[in-house]
């Protein structure tokens, strides 16, 4: 079933970039606990597990051991100090990931009460796309997209125009 209704501009871009690359019949392990997204990726179909909560910049063990043909990662790298490692250790031959691109007009997101909701990383497309590539991955397709805020003010009009995120779809070299 193919859901029409998002509650976010992001999960409906990113639910029709899946189905553009993976096939529904592929396991796929999505890095971070279950979430909206991730229900709403079963609800179409895909098969997808979870991580269950761990530091992924010190507990590697399921993204080691799993045996899933896909990984994705939507808004996970920007969290971890370390995405070259979590990068460089996944098996699955095929990768779906996203992240938030730095803003000129807004510094890096920050929640003062939450140590583990803050960005570590907010990358420039090319400053990604050159992590992907260190790590053996080989981009095969990408789109940029805005996310405008229903907001009043001089940032929120420069979220309607400015390409706040990157999605993209890669494969492990020489698989």
């Amino acid at each position: 079933m193919y859901k029409k209704n998002y509650p976010h501009k992001r999960f409906k871009i990113t639910i029709d970039f899946l189905r553009k690359h993976i096939n529904p019949k592929e396991s796929i392990l999505d890095l971070g606990v279950a979430n909206p997204l991730s229900k709403l990726m079963k609800s179409n179909g895909y098969k997808v597990q979870n991580t269950l909560g761990e530091d992924l910049d010190t507990n590697l063990e399921t993204i080691i051991n799993t045996k899933t043909e896909v990984v994705t990662a939507f808004q996970i790298f920007e969290h971890l100090f370390n995405p070259y490692q979590v990068l460089k250790e996944i098996k699955a031959k095929k990768l779906v990931c996203s992240v938030p691109l730095r803003l000129w007009f807004s510094s890096a997101y920050r929640n003062k009460n939450d140590i583990r909701d803050i960005h570590f990383h907010e990358f420039e497309s090319w400053q990604f796309k050159l992590l992907l590539k260190k790590t053996g991955w080989k981009i095969i397709d990408e789109k940029k997209f805005t996310n405008p805020v229903k907001k009043i003010g001089f940032r929120p009009i420069l979220r309607f125009f400015t390409k706040r995120y990157i999605i993209v779809y890669a494969e492990k070299e020489g698989k």
